[in-house]
């Protein structure tokens, strides 16, 4: 069966996609701070029989990132990493001239640092990967004009998922420091996709979601109108069903594609 990491599992998308990845027979490591919830959610993805290792810790702790390879391992192998882990710095989110820098340098160790780091340590396994053994097909799914994509290669590995957003691309007042640490997690994601044409690597906007983060940073905002995430999930079993071509998607865009 192959084998996913995902980080940030015990709540929104993570979740989502765990259930999602769980109902087709993947087996999962996953990771959440809270112990609790965690396992929570790792119950609910065992009731399909699939076999799910939930370790509890902090993704901008080293020891804690060899510790979720190193279950992977034991779980076969690793085709799949998703960098869904995140924190905003600030809560809720303020002006630049607010911004503690302590919160700046916790937004990119977690958003940024983090994630290259569990590459890192993962990429042996990713690279010994069988997931993808053929070409991979146009960079472009459908309509989605927010997606620029390397050019197709072959690739007998596995894939990247990274979580961005559109703040690290667009703009917005209170979003800089948020913003700037997923635009650092996208110019990485740019780059490894470059040094390692063998893999897939996606980085993906997911579009506004009512999650506990989006209450978190904009707490006056009750988020009602926000789709769920599990709403997204489509959108990213559509990248790894098609072994797209690594690149930057927009969820919004590969759902318009879909229809």
């Amino acid at each position: 069966m192959p084998v996913a990491i995902i980080t940030g599992a015990s709540k929104g998308l993570g979740r989502a996609l765990g259930a999602a990845l769980a109902a087709r027979g993947w087996d999962l490591v996953v990771d959440a701070r809270s112990a609790g919830p965690l396992e929570e959610a790792a119950r609910e993805l065992r009731r399909g029989g699939a076999r799910v290792v939930a370790l509890p810790g902090d993704v901008a702790d080293a020891a804690h990132r060899t510790e979720l390879v190193a279950a992977a391992r034991e779980l076969g192998g690793l085709d799949l990493l998703v960098n869904n882990a995140s924190v905003l710095g600030a809560e809720p989110l303020v002006r630049l001239e607010e911004h503690a820098l302590d919160g700046l340098r916790a937004a990119l160790e977690v958003n940024a640092v983090a994630p290259l780091g569990l590459v890192q340590e993962a990429l042996p396994l990713l690279r010994a990967s069988s997931l993808y053994g053929t070409p991979a097909p146009s960079p472009y799914i459908g309509d989605n004009s927010h997606q620029t994509g390397t050019e197709a290669h072959k690739s007998t590995g596995g894939a990247v998922l990274n979580i961005s957003s559109d703040a690290a691309a667009e703009a917005y007042e209170t979003w800089g420091g948020y913003g700037a640490a997923k635009a650092a997690l996208d110019q990485l994601s740019a780059v490894l996709a470059v040094e390692e044409p063998g893999l897939r690597v996606w980085w993906v906007d997911p579009g506004d979601m009512r999650t506990d983060l989006y209450a978190a940073a904009v707490p006056t905002d009750d988020g009602a109108g926000r789709p769920l995430p599990g709403t997204v999930v489509p959108a990213l079993l559509r990248l790894l069903d098609a072994g797209a071509a690594s690149g930057r998607y927009a969820a919004p865009g590969l759902l318009d594609g879909a229809r």
